[in-house]
């Protein structure tokens, strides 16, 4: 009960400050928006930076080189097929019946012809992942997204972004299986764990790669991860542009990243 109290608690200030950052960003263009929490924001940059530094990355490396190209492939199939209930979920919210479907689907497929998950049976009999967390939701409600904000351990980030990530979380199938036990919050904590690792992986180069190229690295983030929003739905600006980065900034958005990781 207190742990239903607390998650309650978070989504329900996430949601309001979700909207009171939504009332003062501008309604003609959702991502062209000043820094206005820059200090806020690089000294959170530079805390998940040292993180990332000496934990999480040398942790992602430690998972390569104890793991195979397959087994890795494996895994993440695994934990993609986990995520298509809430796919199938917020495209229900979003009024495409047919697609959440299609979703469900490839959930009970993949489950046990596909051992699991590890195996992508669904997409060999033509039924193609959609993926839409609950960030594409609200955009499709026309929340607008708020200003720009770095999170410690989750990154680049806005109050729609986050949102999004909150109820994505708590609509989890492992959330679920796990809320009834007492010790299911430190099992559902070893899941993102496992998950960060994961995700963390599959960017090791292109992570290096703009940080390597870059003059400032937290303006650099900052842009891609902004661009890398652009082909969200706008509710507020017909014009949409293709996002110039690939590049995954949070935890919940990682699928085309790790393909493209994997098929290099």
């Amino acid at each position: 009960m207190i742990k239903k109290a607390f998650l309650f608690s978070i989504f329900s200030l996430t949601l309001l400050f979700t909207t009171s950052c939504a009332t003062s960003q501008s309604q003609t263009d959702q991502h062209e928006h000043e820094d206005t929490l820059e200090s806020f924001n690089r000294a959170m940059f530079t805390f998940n930076y040292n993180v990332d530094k000496y934990v999480l990355k040398p942790v992602a490396k430690g998972y390569r080189a104890i793991t195979t190209p397959d087994v890795r492939t494996r895994v993440y199939s695994a934990y993609l097929n986990i995520k298509e209930p809430m796919f199938a979920a917020n495209q229900l919210l979003q009024g495409e019946f047919k697609q959440s479907g299609i979703s469900l689907s490839r959930f009970v497929i993949n489950s046990t012809l596909g051992l699991a998950g590890t195996f992508d049976v669904a997409t060999a009999w033509g039924l193609e992942q959609k993926k839409d967390d609950f960030e594409t939701t609200l955009a499709k409600w026309c929340v607008p997204d708020g200003p720009y904000i770095v999170l410690p351990f989750i990154g680049p980030s806005t109050p729609r972004a986050f949102a999004g990530l909150m109820v994505d979380s708590f609509a989890s199938p492992v959330y679920w299986l796990t809320n009834d036990h007492d010790d299911g919050i430190y099992a559902y904590g070893a899941y993102i764990a496992a998950k960060s690792i994961i995700i963390r992986e599959a960017s090791l180069e292109l992570g290096d790669d703009l940080e390597r190229n870059s003059v400032d690295f937290y303006t650099t983030m900052k842009s891609a991860y902004l661009q890398n929003k652009t082909d969200m739905p706008n509710c507020f600006n017909d014009t949409q542009t293709n996002a110039a980065y690939d590049f995954d900034f949070g935890i919940e958005d990682e699928e085309q990243t790790f393909d493209e990781m994997e098929a290099e």
